[in-house]
Order: structure tokens, then sequence, then C-alpha cells
């Protein structure tokens, strides 16, 4: 998931998102997914061995000089999963648990992503293993521009365009692109996407994945003939996803529950005061728990993801729905906001219950679209209004949608497999036209 979380490095420690650790590796999820659908799509063998290994991976140590004088290594990853169908695209994140196997498995699921909402895009990922919380903005800054640096060469605007993800914001990207820029002898902004609108950013980037997410549960609610106003929704993570989507569908009309982030959760039946809270983040940073209400109880994050709800949306870290939880979700329908989080054992047992689960490589991929639309701008040096954005965003989303929606009704399956199938063919179909060189 192209995700952007609306921090800078030079907040306090405590807003940062630091989840626990995976007790799953999210890449042998993403290759059972594949292995699972090449078998039903009955793809060739070669196909599927393709389809199976990253194009490209680097691995490159980071060394930063600390404000204190001392020099600290970190490590650094960009995977490029495929560019059949276009330049690769992917989001760099900082985080402690960041790894290879982490890379390669956010790198196919961006393939997918940009295959199944008709983003002429490949797939990549990248990171830094470090822990932002114990880091100064300078520090921040050296380390950004000294991992550009070290993965340059697999960079371009038309080979491998970065984004935000998970700790990295417009101004990291900023840095990104004056890095590259200034090692290139000349403007290069269009190496990077989520950037700030002065530098050729595009108005609407920042709230695009959540606006996606909540244009996808419109759509959702329109199949299955119900109103916003009749659906209560839980949102698990309210950073710059969770947050602008359960707004949006406050604004709708939806009644917002329970939302948490990584302090805790809040919950009240009647319904949260949306505006309120995120006056309270907006000037607290992300510590929900913080929030005062008489009307409003503390709840913690496993109870976020199995209270009363009609709508579930985790727009967290990865693997927050597992085997041992999902039996007691009670939300009829899931939103996947984060990238990943459902592991493969808890998707068997939600579709065994009947729950609609709309994958995360469809319902977040609003970042990408945008992202996409940012770097059509920045070649044409032509920018649009944000409305244009926003009109151009829900059309791409909902057409994904209902390319799913029916493909998975055709070939009688959830959307989950609906959306891998649809999109692994069209890559698959991609290989095919062009061969396999030399």
């Amino acid at each position: 998931m192209e995700q952007q979380v609306a921090v800078s490095p030079a907040k306090p420690a405590s807003e940062f998102i630091v989840g626990e650790p995976r007790q799953h590796d999210l890449w042998d999820t993403v290759r059972a997914q594949i292995d699972d659908v090449a078998h039903r799509l009955n793809l060739d063998p070669g196909i599927h061995a393709i389809l199976r290994r990253p194009e490209r991976e680097l691995t490159v140590s980071v060394p930063v000089k600390m404000d204190d004088g001392r020099i600290e290594v970190f490590a650094g990853y960009r995977v490029q999963h495929s560019s059949i169908l276009g330049p690769c695209k992917g989001g760099i994140r900082y985080h402690p648990d960041v790894d290879l196997n982490e890379a390669r498995a956010l790198a196919a699921l961006m393939t997918w992503k940009c295959a199944v909402v008709g983003i002429p895009f490949g797939g990549s990922k990248g990171g830094v293993q470090c822990d932002p919380r114990q880091m100064s903005e300078s520090e921040v800054c050296r380390l950004t521009r000294r991992f550009t640096a070290m993965i340059l060469p697999i960079l371009g605007p038309k080979r491998d365009i970065p984004a935000p993800d998970v700790n990295t914001n417009p101004q990291v990207m900023a840095w990104i692109a004056d890095t590259v820029s200034m090692l290139e002898g000349h403007s290069v902004m269009e190496i990077v996407t989520g950037k700030p609108v002065p530098l050729g950013g595009s108005l609407g980037r920042a709230e695009a994945t959540g606006r996606g997410v909540a244009i996808i549960l419109t759509e959702v609610l329109n199949r299955l003939g119900r109103q916003p106003s009749d659906t209560t929704v839980a949102v698990q993570g309210y950073g710059n996803v969770g947050s602008v989507a359960a707004s949006l569908l406050d604004e709708m009309g939806c009644k917002i529950v329970g939302i948490s982030d990584v302090s805790g959760g809040l919950y009240s039946p009647r319904g949260l005061d949306i505006a309120d809270i995120n006056q309270h983040v907006a000037h607290r940073g992300y510590l929900l728990k913080e929030y005062q209400s008489s009307d409003v109880e503390s709840i913690s994050n496993d109870e976020l993801l199995t209270s009363d709800v009609d709508v579930l949306i985790p727009a967290a870290l990865e693997h927050q729905i597992r085997a041992d939880n999902a039996a007691a979700i009670r939300a009829g329908v899931i939103i996947e906001g984060a990238n990943g989080p459902t592991t493969r054992e808890a998707d068997d047992i939600l579709r065994d219950r009947d729950i609609i689960v709309v994958p995360d490589i469809l319902a977040n991929a609003g970042g990408v679209v945008v992202s996409y639309l940012e770097w059509v701008q920045n070649l044409q040096r032509f920018f649009w209004e944000e409305a244009d954005v926003n009109l151009q965003l829900e059309r791409r989303m909902i057409r994904g949608f209902d390319e799913v929606w029916d493909y998975g009704q055709e070939k009688q399956v959830s959307l989950r497999l609906g959306a891998y199938m649809l999109a692994m063919h069209r890559v698959a179909t991609a290989i095919g036209v062009r061969g396999i060189f030399p």
C-alpha cells in the first residue's frame, strides 16, 4: 500500500507508528496466494515462476552520522517485483521491522494493486530498518539522503518511483527528490510521488488512500442495498489512511463507533465525535488514549477488531486479523485499508463465515492511483485542480471495484481471489505478449 502517515520526523517519538513484532511472514502469505491463484488460472509454469520471484533486489548498508558524532549503520532495501506493465511503483517505510521478506511481499502486492485498478505501473517496495522515534529530524534527513544515494542506480521516473509509506511523508519525499536532483545535476521532481505540493505534488494525494477506502465502502453498501446512515464502522489505525476514511465516512452519514491507534482505542455505541477527535489528534498527535469524553470508553486494539459493528476497517500494520481472532470478528464487511492485514488462515475463516472482505490490493489502491496522476502531471508539467484529481480517483476506484465484484461473481470466488485472479491474469497476459528476452 502506498500509505502516507501525516507525521514529521521532528515530532515527538510517541507519534510514530510502531506495532508489535510480526508473528507471521507476509512473504510466505503472498507466495502462497500466488501459488493458489496460478493453479486456479492454470498458468503456464514458466510464467508462474516469473511471478513468484522479484525481478530485482537491492540490499544496502546505510551509514549515518548521528547528532552525537557516532556513526550508526542501518540496513536498507529496495525490491522491484515486476516492471511488466510499466515502471515500478511503491513506498518507502522506516520501521524497526523492515526486512527483505517484507519488502518482497509488499512489492508483489503493489504489482497486483496497480494491475487490478488498471494503472500502468509495476510493483516495488523499500525501506530502512530503523526506529524513527529515536532519531532527530536532521538524523532522518541524513538517513534519507544516504539511502537515496545507495539505491539511486535502480531508481528513475521511468524505472522505479518511490512514494511515502509507514513513517515517511512528503518531507521525506522532498529530501529524496532533492538528493536525486543534486546528484543528477538537474531537477528530477518526478522521481517520487507524494511530494509537497510546491515541489510538484498532486492536490488530493495526502487523502487519496483514505478517500479510496471510503469510495470502496460506498460501493459495497450500494451492492448490498444498505444506507450509510444505517451502518456502524470501526477503524483500526488512526493514521493518515484511517483518519481520512473515518472522517469522510462520518460526513457521509456512517456512524463511526470505534477507532484506535498504537496507544489504544475509543468506543461509543452512539457514535464518536470524529471532528472533535481530529482536533485532539492535530494538537497532540496519534495518542487517542489521551482523548477524554464522558460517553466514550477506552478499549484495546484487540477489542476494537472484535467490536459489534457492521464494517471493520483495519488500517494499521499487516497481520492484525489472524487465526486466533478471526472467529470472534462480528463485522459483516471488512475493508482492508492496510497492506496485508489478514493472514491466510484468518482469510479462510472469514470466507467460511460469509464475511465480505475487500482486499488491500483494491481497497487501499487510492494512494497509487493518485500517485499515478501526480506522475502524469509531473511529466506533462501541467497540474490539475483537486476536484479533477478526486473525480479521476473515484472513477478508477469504482471501475476497479465493479470489475473485481463482477469477476468474482462470474468465477464464484471471494473478492480477494477475484482481485488476485484478475490482477495476475493481466500481468501474465502482458508477459505472454511481450515474450521472454532474449
